[in-house]
């Protein structure tokens, strides 16, 4: 099993904390190490939420950070930052939220769990596994197109309708249940194998994209998190995905840009309805912390701070 190893560790920690005495939300917690830096640096008074939709991770946090008073957890979606924040912090906002979007490696290495094409297991891919219809029940059950759209769109696989053709032709023999079988039915259908990269990753992904309401999450948090913030607030969000990033640089630009008005009006910064701007580029892994942890290679980390 590969260890889980935070990326953007140092990165992401240092534009985050700006205020040891301040309030902080992982929203991802996944195996801690965001949380585990994030706690370093903060002093007696400060304190930390750690969220997760998966509840193995919040088990995990509870046993590694046992007796630690200045962190709590909960089980729920970053969707709901928010409520999650106001319940946690009593109406005081956040002096930074971080997300480290995606699939954590405990979830990929573990063939019971279902995200990985790579070890035989049930076909689940839930982060949550108490609630929700699993990978299986979907693909046995959705429509031809649907199966498309979701390759086409969360996946940008080129073979979508072939691929989403081959699975509803093999679930009619039999139904599929298992990692192994579906990632074999994608290889059959694909036609052509990318180089150094199995055919079924595009479609895995966007599977697992799909079961969890990855987009719809994210669009949710980015609707709150502004008011989850306080004044001079850090937001970091370490993204995976193309279409999350590119959510996140819209979010961070149109926030920015505010109220579009003629180049002829002056209007002071408060007055264009600006709440966040956004902090330095976006960062990239090292190509040093790519060599130690190959999952880096496709991050983008984006920084913004709330103004007003």
């Amino acid at each position: 099993m590969i260890e889980h190893s935070a990326v953007l560790l140092s990165e992401a920690v240092k534009s985050l904390v700006v205020d040891p005495d301040g309030y902080y939300i992982d929203g991802t917690y996944g195996r801690g190490g965001h949380s585990m830096a994030i706690l370093e640096q903060l002093s007696a008074r400060g304190k930390l939420l750690a969220i997760d939709k998966d509840p193995e991770a919040i088990a995990d946090g509870r046993s590694r950070f046992e007796g630690e008073l200045r962190v709590a957890f909960r089980h729920a979606s970053f969707a709901a930052i928010k409520k999650e924040a106001g319940a946690a912090f009593g109406g005081v906002g956040a002096a930074g939220i971080l997300l480290d979007l995606g699939v954590s490696s405990p979830q990929l290495d573990r063939a019971e769990r279902g995200f990985s094409f790579l070890r035989d297991g049930p076909l689940d891919m839930r982060m949550d596994s108490s609630c929700g219809v699993s990978a299986a029940e979907w693909l046995n059950m959705a429509a031809e197109a649907d199966i498309a759209a979701v390759l086409k769109n969360y996946g940008d696989e080129r073979y979508a309708r072939r691929i989403a053709a081959a699975i509803v032709r093999e679930r009619s023999i039999e139904s599929i249940e298992s990692t192994g079988r579906l990632a074999k039915i994608v290889a059959t259908a694909h036609p052509s194998w990318e180089r150094g990269r199995h055919p079924a990753t595009k479609s895995f992904q966007a599977i697992r994209i799909h079961i969890n309401n990855e987009m719809q999450d994210l669009d949710r948090f980015l609707s709150e998190v502004i008011d989850a913030l306080e004044i001079g607030g850090r937001l970091v969000v370490i993204s995976f995905h193309s279409l999350e990033d590119r959510r996140v640089k819209r979010f961070i630009r149109d926030e920015q840009r505010g109220l579009v008005l003629p180049k002829n009006i002056p209007l002071m910064e408060v007055d264009r309805g600006v709440r966040l701007v956004k902090v330095g580029r976006a960062i990239k892994p090292s190509d040093e912390e790519i060599d130690r942890n190959t999952r880096a290679r496709s991050a983008v980390m984006r920084v913004a701070e709330r103004v007003a």
